[in-house]
């Protein structure tokens, strides 16, 4: 009988240990169900953005729908000036209307790095025109603790023909919310350039997530971006012609 024992002993742990490797996540699978809940199936989200340096700070407010990875467009509401300026996304062609000369200009894939706004985000920040899913590779780099919550390090590598700004992202995902609390961005000579840091995590829309963003300029002294999202509603229906270049004169 204890011989029996000492048999099924090591099979019972192999078996375990199995289901445990079974179970286990990828990093894509990490990072997609982190982009899920920011996005959701849809969104519609108004928010802030507050450009910072040594000299003076800049408010602006927009308000954003979005569906999927597919569409999102988004329309700056103030200050005055820039009030009615739009941005559409639409799969990988990124448009933008000016009111002020009432042109709606389809932006080439060499300004996605450029500063959108005059703000530390890009235009490809802004509108994920790359995609963290399926434009990288995704490797588990080990765990770190950030703000209190242990996080998943993962490494995103671009594939070759991914036309990406980046040629490095590192992100820090909570393991218990799937909450992306950190991100570090890297230039084409491999150098940490700018780092993203996510904090005032509470409830909107229904779904627990970071409030507020950072993007700070690693060499850029005194200077930073604050994105802080003020309400939320997730998962409504909206529908395709809704994301049209026809709708960016329009949309309020």
């Amino acid at each position: 009988m204890a011989r029996m024992k000492n048999i099924f002993l090591p099979l019972t742990c192999c078996l375990l240990l199995a289901g445990v490797s079974v179970k286990a996540q990828t990093a894509k699978e990490v990072v997609t169900k982190a982009e899920n809940n920011i996005r959701g199936l849809s969104s519609v989200m108004e928010m802030s953005i507050q450009t910072i340096r040594p000299t003076w700070t800049r408010t602006m407010e927009l308000k954003s729908w979005s569906k999927g990875e597919t569409y999102s467009l988004m329309i700056i509401t103030a200050p005055a000036k820039d009030a009615g300026t739009v941005f559409l996304k639409r799969v990988k062609e990124i448009w933008n209307w000016v009111p002020s000369i009432e042109r709606v200009v389809k932006l080439p894939p060499s300004m996605m790095a450029q500063s959108w706004m005059g703000t530390d985000l890009t235009n490809d920040d802004l509108v994920k025109a790359s995609s963290r899913i399926d434009d990288y590779t995704h490797t588990m780099k080990g765990d770190s603790m950030i703000a209190g919550r242990k996080c998943w390090k993962i490494e995103m590598i671009p594939l070759p023909q991914a036309a990406v700004v980046w040629s490095k992202v590192e992100m820090w995902i909570d393991q218990k919310d799937y909450l992306e609390l950190c991100i570090a961005f890297y230039d084409e000579d491999g150098k940490r350039v700018n780092l993203l840091q996510c904090s005032d995590i509470k409830t909107i829309g229904g779904r627990v997530m970071p409030c507020k963003m950072e993007m700070i300029p690693l060499e850029k002294k005194g200077q930073k971006t604050v994105i802080t999202y003020k309400s939320a509603v997730f998962n409504q229906p909206i529908s395709d012609d809704f994301f049209t270049t026809e709708n960016m004169k329009k949309v309020k």
